[in-house]
């Protein structure tokens, strides 16, 4: 393997980790290895620190398919508990408001998810790293400013009911690039004439790379070390 010259990485991030995170530790240990003060590492698309799942690190030349690979189309399991919401839309931030669940069945929640299908409209989360006038919105809304984001445009290719244990969902969503499945709860809780919000997220598939292809970042150092690394001239 030749990590200068490009290497794609895939693993899968830890509940509690930044994608900074893992992009440091996997810098840290390819420095270590190679005895380089510096090697360009990026990841290929963010997960939240409440989320876990399919992450692409790619290092040295091939950092340039970054791009490539945040235009894929992603997968993920989302379990989203119906009957109240947070300012964030997940479990960072305490509930804010509560709403009635009573008249929400199985069927009115398939209903409901097929308006999701297709192009649709969404608006981003403020606490998110969306950038207002050349600030991330997260960092304005932790200081307590009006953030007002506009709605984006994307493309849900398939939304799946897996599990109704009511007022908690578990849903499979295929979707595009930019999609924030925060967000998406929090429309599906107002679809239902309720609110929602997130309590689970794995990210299950980015294009052709599952969580069976990833690797977990405390086993890298082993991997590793049984890798056949390509001496520089």
């Amino acid at each position: 393997m030749n990590f200068k010259e490009g290497e794609v990485l895939y693993f899968n991030k830890p509940l509690q980790w930044t994608s900074f995170n893992l992009v440091a530790r996997v810098r840290f240990h390819l420095n270590r290895k190679l005895k380089m003060k510096k090697l360009k590492v990026g990841h290929a698309g963010t997960l939240d620190p409440l989320a876990t799942g399919v992450m692409i690190i790619c290092t040295g030349k091939a950092t340039k398919r970054i791009e490539e690979f945040q235009y894929q189309t992603k997968e993920y399991i989302a379990t989203i508990q119906l009957g109240a919401t947070t300012p964030s839309f997940d479990l960072e931030k305490e509930i804010d408001a509560t709403y009635p669940t009573e008249h929400i069945t199985p069927e009115l929640v398939k209903e409901a998810l097929e308006r999701f299908i297709g192009e649709i409209q969404q608006i981003p989360p403020v606490f998110s790293a969306c950038k207002v006038d050349g600030a991330r919105a997260y960092d304005l809304a932790r200081k307590g400013k009006e953030v007002e984001l506009k709605p984006k445009t994307l493309v849900i290719d398939e939304i799946e009911l897996l599990e109704c244990n009511l007022p908690d969902i578990k849903i499979r969503v295929v979707c595009s690039k930019g999609t924030y499945i925060r967000a998406l709860a929090r429309d599906i809780g107002e679809a239902l004439n309720s609110g929602a919000h997130l309590t689970g997220l794995i990210r299950t598939r980015v294009g052709e790379v599952t969580l069976a292809h990833c690797l977990a970042p405390d086993n890298f150092p082993e991997w590793l070390d049984h890798q056949v690394i390509e001496e520089e001239n």
